[in-house]
């Protein structure tokens, strides 16, 4: 299973071009969404007016190669690493979903694009970078969803109490989970079954949900997170510090405070 390309078994009833359009679509859909969810939310004129006034309280003009640095700075440890959550178990299941997600989607590309056919001799790799995705997603996300969750952990709600915003955890697993289903009973060879089927049809499904919609879950916040964290990095370089009073250096004299149990309620 974990060395077969599922897409190319499927082309034996899908043809090759019907999925490279599925995806092509689904492509289409994210960037719609996005669109309309910028100029309904107004996310990007915001930033760019407190780029804006941020420029007039800046206390040091930054060059073009100090920029450049704190913006690969930025990409390669606050992106790359979520660095915002932290050390602990919320970080791990963040990092498992997210580069599970990319190996995922990328081995999904690669196989549809290159080797969706019958004759095509797929390298071992795609399919295991897809499959192991997949697995690093459920992993992640299922913990999250589960056990780690801001309303679930700190506000005692219960884990299937599901809200606007949960769309898109909830299709990525779908889809992750769906798609390791059906890849699993593919591998069977259960012939005309509807086993196969039934969850092909519930990944597909899935899919649409999560990339058709981006504009009522977090999916968006996926391309604003990366440029609020550059521009609040810059803002800390040239002192402007987004307006707001620098942290204070006072020494503490009010004994442990809130430093006597880990932060937990929000």
């Amino acid at each position: 299973m974990i060395t077969t390309n599922p897409f190319s078994v499927l082309s034996e009833t899908v043809p090759a071009i019907a999925m490279q359009t599925f995806v092509i679509v689904m492509a289409l859909l994210v960037v719609a969404g996005t669109l309309i969810d910028i100029i309904h939310k107004k996310n990007v004129k915001y930033f760019f007016e407190n780029a804006k006034k941020a420029k007039k309280s800046a206390k040091k003009i930054l060059t073009t190669g100090e920029k450049t640095a704190v913006v690969i700075k930025t990409i390669a440890y606050d992106v790359a690493t979520t660095s915002e959550l932290g050390a602990g178990k919320r970080r791990v299941a963040h990092l498992l979903g997210m580069y599970g997600t990319i190996l995922f989607w990328v081995g999904s590309v690669i196989m549809i694009f290159c080797y969706a056919s019958v004759s095509s001799d797929t390298p071992s790799l795609w399919p295991i970078i897809w499959h192991v995705g997949a697995i690093m997603t459920v992993l992640g996300g299922f913990w999250f969803w589960f056990f780690l969750r801001v309303d679930v952990y700190s506000e005692a709600h219960p884990w299937y109490r599901i809200i606007k915003a949960d769309l898109f955890v909830l299709a990525l697993l779908a889809s992750s989970t769906f798609g390791l289903t059906w890849s699993f009973l593919q591998s069977l060879n259960l012939g005309n079954r509807w086993d196969d089927k039934l969850f092909f049809f519930l990944f597909v499904l899935s899919n649409v949900v999560l990339f058709g919609g981006v504009y009522w879950s977090k999916f968006a916040h996926m391309f604003y997170k990366p440029g609020a964290a550059i521009q609040k990095n810059l803002a800390e370089a040239d002192g402007s510090r987004d307006n707001l009073p620098p942290p204070a250096n006072a020494p503490e004299k009010f004994g442990l405070g809130i430093k006597r149990e880990a932060p937990k309620h929000y």
